[in-house]
């Protein structure tokens, strides 16, 4: 066996968050990324795996209309603050902001050179915006509801405007004469979306009258009307060349005498199905035979389906959008030599709302099962962040489920919802197995069997255990056969949470909202021990996978490991707030535990200790999911997130290791420059090194030099922005002592005389740096201060003590002094000898007065 090694860190890899919340969303030309409303925030989000790559705040107004430039260098945005915002993706700034309508922007759309932008708004106008100038160019009144949607003529060359709104009308303007040009009125309901044929010949117009109509662009009369029998939400052309174009050959009628005018569209609407239409005879190609999209149980939700689609850039396929909030991307595949098959590439979940159980799933884990606040179960795959697909068939809110591998090599799936049932799945399938009812209440928690693979357990809020046989589930049947329960006991007095079936399969262990934990011995359900000494209500329950104890979570913030005779062995202390989920890892000496307060930590059984604590959600954490193979880590919770986690101890330690050894060949690299006396090098070096007591020193060894400014302005040019910035907090930590302080205000300033305002100001939280140098600067200047005038009293005093002569006497001699020097130079006259050496007794006298005078 392999010397056991603890587990010391994880790290997140991958991360599932919420990006759409529903609202307007554009696709990039290249089809590469999508732009999405969250909230009051636009989320740039890759459309390959649904990581977010940027995100823009707004103005705290949801986002009522967004478009993206034909280049994809800028985005556009309104929201009901009715502020028309331009931002720049590369810098993720706003670069120019305006207000032009009385209500809130409905609609917008870029034209093809990428000059004008369009506005449609609930104030009933129609806008054209110079983007440049930021001035409005056209200013369009007409319609008499809501202008729903926009779209530019998509030639350059034909300046013409296409507006519809909730008045059942459609309007074409004339951006030349800036006049409406026509008036199209042939639908009875609003006008959601407008679609140009491939010749530029005729427009498509679709609303929630269950009709698509055909208008001639050349007489704007309407062609002809194709009715669909369901409310509409979009309508998109095909265009030929495409790989829908190429997969229609087969279902195409015979050729028709106006067979260049017939035109492809397809249409999304409230069934959540997809159809595909010919223009000639109102003929139906293909209709999609099931739905994709999971419904909702609420019949009087209308929008339950499609709520928009659009083809994607370079013949990628077709994306819809549900209503709740997914994205389903489609390409065409031939399902046989007659019949069309649309194929479901790829789904991204925009909003998982609170994510309240996982567990992963398949042979390698690289599937993950999420219940959610809704009636189906999600399963991701994880290279892709993608949902792979939804299992449906619950009435009720999922709340719990667990997966297992039965005997035969079949992947099964367990869950329990509010609709007081459990159920099977088949993984390969995605089929409903089985159904047990029985339970009186929702069902709160689920366990399966480990060695034995033939049973699995349920707990509900009925207070009730129930133990199910899954023989005989093996075979797919059209209808899910009825489970039989083999053993049922009343367990607690609340709500049961949790459950845990032990690795021998001969316990289960139940926690309750009732304060206390059992064990129980299966298969009679027979109570073993009652477990005693929690102040709240049991979250979780987890056996050891080595050692005969269960572990427990509770809502009092600890965590307690008992014997299975009932007796507490250790107490572990550390969350703050309700302890909600708790798992071993590494051959049961670790365990992971996740709170309502966020956290994730990292537990050590033996020491009590908890080694590490991680701060990824904003929320609950209600879901931890641990991979039995490779010990991968899964959590999620009330902020909607999906965290996986990986152990990356090993990584850091060899990430550590390489830093040392970096570090010394740095250091050495270091002393060699300053023996070179290489300063610039030497401190770009300390830099990199994040060492401020050696750059201290040598910038003071600098300071001590006969050169010392030139040597230190030349050592400081060298400098990077980020240099200059760390440069100014070791100044401020350095200002702070006395004893560093004064080298500290001699290369403060030097910074402040080389380099110019505008430069000094472009370092990042200068500001603040400033802040924390200044009253330390004062506070040296009024002791500097204070020093000098007391060197006043101690003149005075040494000259009160004739240790010094006053300052006025020291003059008279040195003038005395200077006198005689010039009588000396012209002693060569003699009339002038005499005066000189008649004068020098006189001086003697004065010198002797003074001596006598100066000695103590």
């Amino acid at each position: 066996m392999a010397a056991l090694s603890y587990k010391k860190s994880y790290r997140t890899d991958q991360s599932l968050q919420q990006f759409y919340t529903g609202g307007p969303f554009t696709v990039s030309s290249d089809g590469t990324f999508l732009v999405c409303t969250c909230d009051d925030s636009i989320k740039i989000v890759d459309s390959s795996n649904a990581s977010i790559k940027s995100t823009i705040e707004g103005d705290s107004e949801p986002i009522t209309a967004l478009v993206l430039s034909p280049d994809d260098k800028f985005l556009f945005s309104a929201s009901h603050s009715r502020q028309i915002r331009v931002w720049d993706l590369s810098t993720l700034k706003c670069i120019r902001s305006w207000k032009g309508h009385d209500g809130p922007v409905m609609a917008m759309a870029c034209d093809a050179s990428g000059g004008l932008l369009a506005t449609a708004g609930a104030d009933r106008k129609v806008l054209v915006w110079d983007i440049d100038g930021g001035f409005c160019t056209h200013y369009f009144k007409g319609h008499k509801g809501v202008v729903t949607c926009i779209m530019f003529h998509p030639d350059p060359d034909c300046l013409l405007l296409f507006s519809g709104s909730d008045d059942a009308s459609v309007r074409v303007w004339d951006l030349i004469t800036k006049k409406c040009a026509a008036t199209m009125e042939k639908h009875f309901s609003a006008v959601v979306s407008l679609a140009m044929s491939e010749d530029r010949r005729f427009l498509l117009s679709a609303g929630r009258d269950k009709v698509v109509n055909v208008w001639d662009l050349k007489s704007y009369g309407c062609k002809t009307t194709i009715p669909t029998y369901e409310v509409l939400e979009a309508v998109c052309v095909i265009n030929s060349g495409t790989v829908f174009y190429d997969s229609l050959s087969l279902q195409r009628p015979k050729k028709s005498k106006n067979i260049m005018q017939e035109v492809y569209f397809l249409t999304a609407g409230e069934r959540g199905i997809i159809r595909i239409w010919s223009t000639e005879g109102a003929f139906c190609l293909f209709e999609q035979k099931t739905s994709d999209v999971a419904f909702s149980p609420d019949e009087n939700d209308l929008r339950r389906g499609f709520t928009a689609a659009c083809m994607l850039p370079s013949d990628q396929g077709l994306l819809c959008i549900t209503a709740d909030q997914q994205f389903l991307f489609y390409s065409p595949l031939k399902h046989s030599e007659e019949d069309l098959c649309l194929s479901l590439c790829k789904r991204l979940i925009g909003y998982n709302e609170e994510i309240v159980d996982m567990k992963f799933l398949g042979e390698d884990e690289n599937f993950l099962a999420v219940a959610t606040n809704l009636e189906q179960v999600r399963v991701y795959d994880l290279a892709s962040m993608s949902c792979s697909y939804v299992l449906a068939g619950h009435t009720g809110i999922v709340l719990c489920l667990d997966t297992f591998t039965t005997t035969s090599g079949t992947m099964l799936i367990v869950t329990g919802s509010k609709d007081n049932s459990v159920r099977s799945w088949d993984s390969e399938s995605k089929m409903c197995l089985g159904v047990g009812n029985g339970h009186t209440g929702a069902v709160g928690a689920v366990a399966s069997s480990k060695k034995l693979r033939n049973f699995f357990v349920s707990g509900s809020s009925d207070r009730t255990i129930k133990v199910w046989s899954i023989e005989g589930l093996d075979s797919v049947t059209e209808e899910p056969i009825s489970l039989k329960a083999k053993a049922v006991v009343a367990a607690h007095d609340k709500d049961i949470n949790s459950l845990a079936i032990a690795p021998c399969d001969s316990y289960v262990c139940s926690g309750s909202q009732d304060r206390t934990a059992c064990i129980w011995k299966l298969p009679d359900l027979v109570c073993v021990a009652k477990l005693k000494g929690h102040k709240r209500g049991i979250w979780s329950v987890e056996f050891s996978p080595v050692d005969r104890c269960v572990l427990t979570a509770s809502g009092d913030k600890t965590l307690k490991m008992w014997s299975l005779d009932g007796s507490c062995l250790k107490t572990f202390e550390g969350h703050t707030s309700s302890v909600l989920r708790a798992s071993f890892i590494t051959r049961g000496t670790q365990f992971v535990s996740s709170g309502a307060d966020g956290l994730l930590k990292l537990w050590t059984v033996t020491s009590n200790e908890c080694i590490a604590t991680y701060d990824e959600h904003e929320d609950k954490v209600w879901a931890l999911a641990i991979g039995k193979k490779t010990e991968m880590l899964a959590t999620g919770g009330g902020d909607a997130v999906i965290n996986i986690w990986n152990d990356s101890t090993a990584a850091e330690k060899e990430e550590a290791f390489r830093k040392e050894e970096e570090g010394v060949l740095r250091g050495q690299e270091l002393e060699n420059a300053i023996s070179d006396a290489d300063y610039s090098k030497a401190i770009q070096i300390a830099f990199e090194l994040r060492r401020p007591h050696r750059l201290y020193e040598l910038l003071s060894e600098l300071c001590r030099k006969k050169d010392a400014v030139d040597h230190l302005k030349k050592a400081l040019l060298h400098l990077g922005k980020e240099e200059m910035q760390q440069l100014f907090e070791y100044i401020r930590e350095w200002n702070t002592k006395p004893k560093l302080c004064h080298n500290a205000q001699f290369v403060l300033f030097q910074i402040f005389s080389m380099l110019p305002p505008t430069d000094i100001v472009e370092v990042k939280g200068i500001g603040e740096l400033l802040e924390g140098l200044i009253p330390y600067s004062q506070r040296h200047f009024s002791r500097i201060d204070r020093l000098e005038r007391s060197t006043f009293l101690l003149d005075y005093t040494l000259i009160g003590m004739s240790v010094i002569e006053p300052e006025g006497e020291r003059r008279n001699i040195e003038n005395n002094s200077d006198k005689k020097v010039d009588k000396e130079d012209i002693s060569s006259d003699p009339v002038d000898a005499k005066k000189d050496s008649a004068s020098e007794p006189a001086v003697e006298t004065q010198q002797k007065k003074g001596s006598k005078k100066t000695k103590i």
